[in-house]
């Protein structure tokens, strides 16, 4: 039985009741911000104590999602990777979302140890530190020691999470399933699409196998390269809430003043972490889709350590082959190339002009010829042309919006590590070797085999589905359904002006006529139909001038 939005918020009216008192409160800051009141302002107060009316709408937004809990902070931490979706400002101001939640008691983790794993924490471990390292709004994270010696961190979920959250994915589906029925400026942006994308991640980062598997399966991308390391796993100390991994002995990324006192060489360490990262996005496929620098540690030797491996992103080699297609179209300077495979990776609305998104790309890439590779800085460049796709209402993929915020941030942290990297110069060797590829002679009988794959595809359904046409259109049974996109507002208007033409021809007649009754010798109906048609006609020719120029060549 499907039950229908409105019944689901329903279910959760207090859980909905408290969800719309905070978005009314980071809401009034608007109708306020105006007024010279301070007494009233005072009291407009987020939770952490900023007057509201002094934010930004970004940062209002950002502060009602911290205040609603772990399943908004996620949701607009995915939002962040949208900035095709939200725009720059809003993507950079919900990139800082954290959650700042108080450390639950050390006894509902010892509890889902015990539940999960059998035994009792002095059991399984020498040493369990009851003070967490992390309390995060997922999990917390212990510091702990093997009864064999090995140094280790245990992640555990917080208690009752899953329950908190699915109430909360449930309101968020429904709102969004009314916002795409009722709201047609949002409908382009597919919201039931987001949230179903949002459940789905948020789910996988709630189940601790995954990361498990993550780690695993970057573990094995890179055991052949001493540069890089990956914390080891204990399988038989993991469940679907629990996750207990290697601890890496070095410096965090966030600890610049400890990085600089280290003696290390940070623009080796800067250039390695992002190889690496480039290595896992054009080589496996498989990335680490949050490179903050707080995910990245300094090792002894220079080399990089990989943390928190839960959020990961993904490309098929087809959408591959067509990202590798938009980087070389833009090495190579090619605006119509560009402007075709920009089209080809997104969805596209039906008034778009692609001349004009062809000239705006021309401009953007005008402003990177010439310039030196260690003077472009990518992640400008990659929120330049998103903006440009976001003007044009083009819609990305997930996985290539995901993989984009990500090269952004990688390059911001590569930046934090070293001012004089640059992702563009370490990038232009994958260009090269991404030319190689496209023509070796795997990636050829891939794509030959694909395109049979099609053929064949093709050639055994069109037969059947032609038979199928004919036999309808014999029997009378054959409907063509149109879609008329914007006819709306020209039909009424052609009405409205048949309208007014009938009721002017009618008082002229009327008028011609004399027909009674009479005032002074004229028709009274025959003026009044005169006054109609003319008021009418001035509304007609008004609505006409207000949506564009009569003459207008466009």
């Amino acid at each position: 039985m499907k039950i229908e939005p409105l019944a689901r918020l329903e279910r959760h009216a207090k859980r909905l009741g408290e969800i719309a008192a905070v978005l009314g409160k980071y809401g009034l800051a608007d109708l306020f911000g105006g007024f010279d009141y301070p007494w009233l302002n005072k009291r407009l107060l987020s939770a952490d104590g900023q007057v509201l009316s002094d934010l930004t709408t970004p940062a209002r937004v950002r502060l009602a999602l911290t205040e609603l809990g772990t399943t908004f902070i996620k949701l607009g931490q995915m939002l962040s990777t949208r900035p095709d979706l939200v725009g720059a400002q809003m993507a950079a101001e919900l990139a800082e979302l954290q959650a700042n939640v108080p450390a639950e008691p050390v006894e509902i983790a010892r509890a889902i140890i015990l539940a999960d794993l059998g035994q009792p924490v002095e059991e399984l471990f020498g040493e369990f530190d009851e003070v967490p390292l992390a309390a995060a709004s997922i999990a917390q994270v212990y510091a702990a020691r093997l009864h064999t010696g090995e140094r280790v961190v245990v992640k555990v979920r917080r208690g009752g999470i899953e329950a908190k959250s699915t109430t909360d994915l449930e309101i968020v589906q429904a709102m969004a399933e009314l916002l795409e029925k009722h709201s047609p400026s949002l409908r382009p942006y597919q919201p039931v699409a987001i949230v179903r994308q949002f459940r789905k991640a948020l789910l996988r980062e709630m189940d601790f196998t995954y990361e498990k598997r993550n780690i695993e399966e970057f573990t094995r991308n890179f055991e052949d390269e001493p540069e890089v390391r990956i914390p080891q796993v204990y399988g038989d100390l993991c469940s679907h809430q629990i996750i207990t991994m290697e601890r890496l002995e070095g410096i965090s990324g966030t600890d610049i003043e400890g990085l600089r006192a280290s003696g290390e060489n940070l623009a080796e360490f800067a250039r390695r972490g992002a190889n690496m990262y480039l290595e896992m996005v054009f080589r496996d496929g498989f990335y680490h889709a949050d490179p903050h620098p707080g995910n990245l540690m300094l090792l002894p030797g220079c080399i990089v350590g990989v943390i928190d491996c839960g959020q990961v992103g993904r490309i098929d080699d087809e959408l591959r082959d067509e990202v590798e297609a938009l980087l070389l179209a833009i090495v190579e300077n090619d605006s119509t190339q560009v402007t075709e495979q920009v089209l080809r990776l997104g969805a596209v609305p039906p008034d778009f002009n692609r001349e004009r998104l062809r000239s705006d790309l021309d401009e953007f890439m005008a402003d990177f010829i010439g310039h030196p590779l260690r003077d472009i800085n990518v992640g400008h460049a990659l929120t330049s042309l998103i903006e440009i796709i976001r003007r044009y209402h083009i819609t990305l993929p997930p996985p290539l919006a995901v993989l984009l915020k990500t090269i952004i941030v990688l390059e911001g942290t590569s930046r934090r590590f070293s001012p004089d990297i640059s992702l563009a110069e370490l990038i232009q060797p994958f260009c090269q070797r991404m030319i190689l590829r496209r023509f070796s002679p795997s990636r050829m009988m891939r794509r030959a085999r694909r395109t049979y794959r099609d053929w064949d595809r093709l050639i055994t359904v069109l037969p059947r589905d032609l038979a199928d046409l004919m036999s309808r259109f014999r029997d009378g049974t054959l409907t063509v359904h149109l879609d008329h996109r914007h006819l709306d507002p020209i039909i009424n208007r052609l009405v409205f002006g048949v309208l007014t033409a009938a009721i002017f021809l009618g008082s002229s007649q009327l008028w011609s006529s004399a027909a009674p009754p009479l005032l002074w010798g004229i028709s009274i109906f025959g003026a009044l139909g005169y006054m109609v048609s003319v008021y009418l006609g001035w509304r007609l020719m008004r609505a006409i001038r207000k949506s564009g120029n009569i003459d207008s060549k466009d």
